[in-house]
C-alpha cells in the first residue's frame, strides 16, 4: 500500500521518511515535533506515514497521581526489551538480566503525558526524570508531552506522537496518562490494551473513580500492593466486576506489583498476552479497532472544524461577540448557528 503514496510525495518528505523508517531518531524526534506543533507539512506528514502504521501494539496505562505509573511502565520497558516476541514474554526473559540486543529485542516507544506547566506551558517532564536510564537504548524511545490544557489525560496531538512512533517500526508503544482523576478516559480511543493502575491506602477511591476509569480497564494492576490494604482494593474492583458484564466475554485480570522492586512486571506482561490471545480467538481485533477509530474520527472531525472556525475567526470578532453575549445583547445560541452558517456557505 505505501507504494502508491510515493509517486506524489516530493523528495524532501520521501527522505524523510525514509530515514524515519531506518531508525534515524533525529528524523523521529523532528516528525514528533512537526504533528505536535501543527508546524507545516504536519497533514501531509502523517497521510505520508499512516500505510506503514498499524503493526504496533498500544498499551495505554491510566491511574491516579501517585499511582506509580511511570515507574510501572519503566519496567515494563525493560521487560520487554529483554525479549524477541513483543506478544509474549518467556521466562527466560524474566530472568534475564544486562543489556538487550537492539537489533533483535522488542522496540519500544513511551508517550509519557505530563501536566502543563502553569508558567511555560511545557511538560514539566517528572516521567522522563524517572526513566532517565533507558536514554542509552536505542531501542527505547521516550517522548514527553504537555497536556496543553487538554482533558481527559491526554495531549491532543497524542494520537498522533502514536501514529508517528508506529510508522517508525516501534514493536510496543506504550501511553502513559497525566493522572488527573476519574475522566481520564480519552486513553481507551487509542489503546489495543488499558491498563487501569490503583493503590492501597487512598480511601474510597474505588468507589469513588467507578464512573469513569474503572469501566474501561482491561487489566487491573494493584501497585504498590505491599502496602496495607492491597487486599480491601482487590475485593472492591470484584465486587464492582460482579455488576456489570462485559460484551467481549473478558473478565479483567487484577495483577499485584510492587513496580519500584520490579515484582509483579511479568505476570502484567503475561496478563496483557493473554488479552491479546482472547481478542483473537474471540475474533475481536478488528471489531475492536474498528470501535476505536470511530471515535477518534468524530473527535478528528470535531478538531477540525473547531481549527477551521479559529481560522474565520479573528481574534477581534470572538472578543466582540463575547461580549455582545455578556451584555445580553445577542444570545448565544443564535450566534453559533449563524457562525455555523457563514461556514457552510464558504465551503
Amino acid at each position: 500500500m505505501a507504494l502508491l503514496y510515493t509517486g506524489s510525495l516530493n523528495r524532501d518528505l520521501q527522505a524523510w521518511i525514509s530515514s524515519l523508517r531506518t531508525g534515524d531518531a533525529r528524523a523521529l524526534a523532528r516528525a514528533i515535533s512537526t504533528v505536535e506543533n501543527r508546524a507545516p507539512g504536519w497533514s501531509d506528514l502523517l497521510k505520508a506515514l499512516f500505510p506503514y502504521t498499524g503493526h504496533a501494539r498500544v498499551i495505554g496505562l491510566t491511574g491516579s497521581p501517585g499511582a506509580g505509573k511511570s515507574t510501572l511502565v519503566d519496567q515494563l520497558a525493560r521487560l520487554y526489551r529483554r525479549t524477541k516476541n513483543p506478544h509474549s514474554v518467556s521466562q527466560d526473559a524474566r530472568d534475564k538480566g544486562g543489556a538487550p540486543d537492539s537489533h533483535e529485542s522488542v522496540t519500544v516507544g513511551i508517550i509519557a503525558v505530563d501536566p502543563t506547566s502553569p508558567y511555560t506551558g511545557g511538560a514539566i517532564l517528572g516521567d522522563r526524570i524517572r526513566m532517565q536510564d533507558h536514554f542509552s537504548d536505542p531501542g527505547i524511545y521516550i517522548r514527553s508531552m504537555a497536556t496543553r490544557g487538554s482533558l481527559g489525560g491526554l495531549a491532543r496531538a497524542t494520537a498522533d506522537v502514536a501514529t508517528v512512533l508506529d510508522a517508525s517500526g516501534r514493536d510496543l508503544i506504550m501511553i502513559e496518562t497525566v493522572g488527573v482523576g476519574q475522566d481520564e478516559i480519552d486513553v481507551v480511543r487509542l489503546a489495543d490494551i488499558t491498563i487501569v493502575i490503583l493503590v492501597p491506602g487512598m480511601g474510597d477511591d474505588v468507589q469513588s473513580i467507578k464512573a469513569g476509569i474503572m469501566e474501561i480497564a482491561d487489566i487491573f494492576v494493584i501497585n504498590k500492593s505491599d502496602r496495607e490494604g492491597a487486599e480491601r482494593v482487590e475485593r472492591e474492583i470484584r465486587a464492582l466486576q460482579s455488576l456489570a458484564t462485559r460484551n467481549d466475554r473478558w473478565t479483567p485480570p487484577i495483577i499485584k506489583t510492587v513496580a519500584s522492586e520490579g515484582k509483579g512486571t511479568a505476570e502484567l506482561a503475561a496478563a496483557i498476552a493473554q488479552y491479546e490471545a482472547h481478542l483473537l480467538k474471540e475474533n475481536l481485533v478488528l471489531r475492536h479497532k474498528a470501535h476505536n477509530w470511530e471515535q477518534r474520527l468524530v473527535e478528528m472531525l470535531r478538531d477540525a472544524m473547531l481549527d477551521k472556525a479559529h481560522q474565520q475567526l479573528s481574534d477581534g470578532n470572538v472578543a466582540r461577540y463575547a461580549a455582545e453575549v455578556a451584555e445580553h445583547k445577542r444570545d448565544p445560541y443564535a450566534l453559533v448557528e449563524e457562525i455555523v452558517g457563514k461556514l457552510d456557505k464558504k465551503t
